[in-house]
């Protein structure tokens, strides 16, 4: 008997999550040693209370669709499997959806948090007696999962912020003279920078914005930071400041930390674009506006990088093939190959060195003064940024189809 497989999605969704799912599906559409592909209805808390929508029940078109809708169709969740001496009840219950349903492919689409669930879902078959493969699929904004070139989602969030950071400054320069002299904007990045750093992309020259750009690995200096602000006005006549959210001070302590936690156990942040529009407000005097791009980063399909599209679609497809190859405990990861054009290939790369493990910035990317990047970040942003990809048009907005959502019957007693 033919067995059926699982995909599930994990943690903020990207613009693109949904052409790795429709990619995958279609994939698996096409072999006849897979039964059902089900989807699990917000992601890992799904696949515990056994509520698995069954995409066979969706047509074609509809499928297809999925290449070109934002958000995350099935659903996600930030929900953290502990170690199996923890919380074995829970991989028991896994063990007892996957048995119901027939289901030996697992595919788990996320970040950090994501490949450490995958790698240990991975290894309970063994120990609880039911052969399950699990295949985890690379997809971040942050692009901070190890071995992996970038980061599906990536990309497209880049393109955003370059193209936001460029349209605001032409703005902000315009009313400098009488108007705003600063604008901040905060993005998306609590350990690596590479979302602030992307930000760079939107310059033709090196006068033009963003002046500066204040990266989570590199410790705040308010000094520096005011005199660079006051030295770029004095030059410029006005001065544009792109920010992570993860910046720290000199204690190590997030500028914006928040009491608050989610469910993977970070500290919530968001508020040092506020922060830094306060310090200048203060020691500078002058005027500013702030933003924060917060959602609208991470979900702007219509303005999606081809690359980084058709990346996703790539790591959706070889996550059926190499499940059908016997592979177990794997990602499908980019990789960029040498040479003078940029060129990608997928290879499979063990979870073991990549969960739990984080990508930052290296030092050769950022500038001498910490407030800037080199031309070698330049060199390695902006191969993914290329190419667009439009979502098709309805009533002048970008159309997205509506799905039927079914779910398999449930067989197993309500979890708690």
């Amino acid at each position: 008997m033919k067995k059926n497989a699982l995909y599930a999605q994990s943690g903020g969704v990207t613009a693109v999550i949904n052409a790795t799912a429709g990619a995958l599906i279609l994939e698996a559409r096409k072999n006849k040693n897979i039964g059902k592909v089900f989807a699990a209805e917000n992601g890992i808390l799904g696949v515990l209370r056994e509520e698995l929508i069954d995409t066979s029940k969706e047509s074609l078109s509809s499928i297809e669709s999925l290449s070109y809708r934002p958000g995350g169709v099935f659903g996600s969740c930030r929900f953290k499997l502990k170690d199996l001496e923890i919380s074995e009840k829970e991989y028991e219950r896994l063990i007892e959806v996957f048995k119901a349903h027939n289901i030996g492919y697992f595919f788990y689409n996320g970040g950090n948090d994501s490949a450490d669930t995958a790698f240990k879902v991975s290894q309970i078959g063994k120990k609880l007696n039911y052969p399950i493969q699990c295949i985890a699929i690379p997809k971040t904004v942050d692009n901070d999962l190890v071995l992996t070139d970038c980061c599906p989602g990536f990309g497209s969030a880049a393109k955003y912020i370059a193209t936001s950071t460029m349209e605001a400054s032409l703005d902000v320069q315009s009313m400098s003279e009488t108007s705003t002299k600063v604008f901040i904007l905060e993005v998306m990045g609590r350990h690596a920078g590479w979302m602030a750093a992307s930000s760079v992309l939107a310059r033709t020259s090196n006068e033009d914005a963003p002046h500066i750009i204040l990266l989570p690995e590199v410790t705040f200096n308010q000094k520096d930071f005011l005199a660079l602000v006051k030295q770029v006005v004095a030059k410029h006549g006005y001065c544009v400041v792109v920010v992570s959210e993860g910046v720290k001070n000199s204690k190590g302590k997030f500028l914006a930390e928040s009491d608050r936690r989610d469910a993977f156990g970070h500290s919530q942040l968001g508020g040092i674009a506020p922060f830094i529009s306060e310090l200048i407000n203060n020691k500078l005097k002058m005027k500013n506006h702030w933003a924060v791009a917060d959602y609208l980063q991470r979900s702007a399909r219509h303005i999606a990088s081809k690359v980084d599209l058709e990346q996703a679609q790539a790591v959706g497809s070889f996550a059926i093939k190499y499940a059908l190859a016997g592979m177990n405990g794997v990602m499908p990861i980019i990789v960029r190959n040498k040479g003078p054009k940029y060129k990608w290939s997928i290879e499979a790369a063990p979870l073991s060195k990549i969960a739990n493990l984080e990508k930052k910035l290296p030092k050769s990317f950022i500038s001498k003064n910490g407030m800037n990047v080199t031309q070698k970040a330049i060199d390695y942003l902006m191969p993914l940024i290329q190419g667009e990809s439009h979502p098709p048009y309805k009533n002048g907005i970008p159309l997205t189809k509506e799905f039927k959502l079914i779910k398999a019957v449930k067989k197993l007693p309500k979890w708690k």
